[in-house]
């Protein structure tokens, strides 16, 4: 792909995340002219606005993949690695703002479950070394790191991703820590 192509490419899938985030109904053309490309680009890319979501949720979703990674739920302590999944996520969530509740595609479904797996793992990892107390409902560790962790990336903009991960760790930790 050509340089420009890629940049045009970026833009409007960055463009389309921002936009679509807000109001998931708004046409390609509008996406196209926030992102100062023609239409036409735009449509040769993504035959429809469904495709250009699909590719903006495979997008944020290779992302968070990424990030999942690099934290090394599995491996790293676990303080290390909450503060390195959420300053990750943080940053993830800002440059792609949809919300992967609303993946249409199976496949990508999938992925995002498999997501949401390593995440519960790492958090019955963090209660059984004793970070998170025991005996909490089903998925009520999972849920409140995702509710911070968003709240740091989209109602906190004055926090930088580090900061956010900062309280969000202290937060989940303070909140959730052994009585």
């Amino acid at each position: 792909m050509r340089a420009d192509a890629a940049r045009n490419l970026d833009a409007v899938l960055q463009t389309g995340a921002r936009l679509l985030a807000q109001d998931p109904g708004l046409s390609v053309a509008a996406i196209a002219a926030a992102a100062g490309v023609d239409r036409r680009t735009v449509y040769r890319r993504f035959s429809t606005r469904e495709a250009l979501m699909a590719a903006v949720h495979t997008a944020k979703i290779d992302a968070c993949e990424q990030v999942l990674a690099e934290a090394r739920l599995a491996e790293a302590p676990v303080a290390v690695a909450l503060h390195r999944y959420t300053e990750g996520i943080i940053t993830v969530s800002r440059r792609w703002p949809v919300d992967l509740r609303q993946v249409a595609d199976e496949a990508a479904a999938a992925r995002v479950q498999r997501l949401i797996e390593q995440l519960d793992a790492f958090l019955a990892r963090a209660v059984r070394e004793g970070l998170i107390r025991p005996g909490l409902p089903d998925r009520w560790a999972r849920s409140l790191l995702v509710q911070l962790t968003n709240t740091a990336s989209h109602e906190m903009p004055e926090l930088t991703p580090a900061q956010g991960a900062d309280l969000v760790a202290q937060s989940l930790f303070t909140g959730l820590g052994p009585t």
